[in-house]
């Protein structure tokens, strides 16, 4: 994986691109002025762009939409402290395939580059509830509702440790089974709801109430590893 990282902060830049590296991803540059930024996202072909949200000049929500406006389709990722809904919202629909926390665990975001990467929209778990309050408001409840009834017991298992934001490793290490197998029943759950990414099956299982217990905090622990 190929990864570029514009953020003006160096001291965070810097100890990012350290700890992506000691984790075998290359990281083609990582700069602080979003113009060069902007250029290395056209020229040098990253997978994943890691974009900061507040930088002076032009925010990273601007960036992205002239990124997107030149058609540069990069996989691009905010990685901010805001957990604010706006920001969120606004970075989805500026074309974003992941909106995530600086103060996440580095191998829970070694995982979602990851996911991003597989063409997952990936947001932060501590934001499946803002987002889920957001698709309320705007009432962007698909016409079509979603047939739970068609989910098996194992998938709706599945579905309600998408809602508490686990990664596929974490929910494979839960339930015994493998990466492989939670893959297969996510891509089940995807098909029978029809909808396109994880993030929203999680938002309707968290609108619905589907889901009376969040998973463990045991569990989730197990993803987490040393900065």
């Amino acid at each position: 994986m190929r990864v570029l990282l514009i953020d003006d902060h160096a001291l965070f830049r810097v100890g990012l691109l350290e700890l992506l590296e000691r984790r075998g991803i290359e990281v083609i540059d990582a700069v602080g002025d979003w113009q060069i930024g902007l250029q290395l996202a056209r020229d040098c072909g990253p997978d994943v762009v890691l974009l900061d949200l507040r930088m002076p000049g032009l925010g990273g929500i601007d960036v992205l939409r002239r990124m997107r406006a030149e058609g540069i389709e990069r996989q691009v990722a905010m990685l901010t402290t805001s957990t604010d809904e706006q920001d969120l919202i606004q970075s989805l629909q500026a074309g974003a395939n992941g909106y995530l926390l600086k103060d996440m665990e580095p191998d829970e975001l070694v995982a979602a580059l990851s996911d991003i990467l597989a063409g997952e929209t990936v947001v932060a778990k501590e934001l499946t509830g803002v987002l889920a309050r957001a698709v309320r408001e705007e009432k962007t409840v698909p016409e079509k509702a979603p047939r739970f009834s068609d989910l098996t017991p194992r998938e709706m298992e599945i579905l309600c440790q998408l809602a508490g934001g686990l990664s596929n490793k974490a929910i494979a290490r839960a339930l015994g089974i493998s990466d492989g197998t939670v893959k297969l029943h996510v891509k089940a759950i995807l098909r029978k709801l029809e909808v396109r990414s994880r993030v929203e099956a999680a938002v309707i299982a968290v609108e619905r109430g589907l889901c009376s217990e969040p998973p463990p905090a045991s569990v989730a622990d197990q993803t987490a590893g040393p900065f």
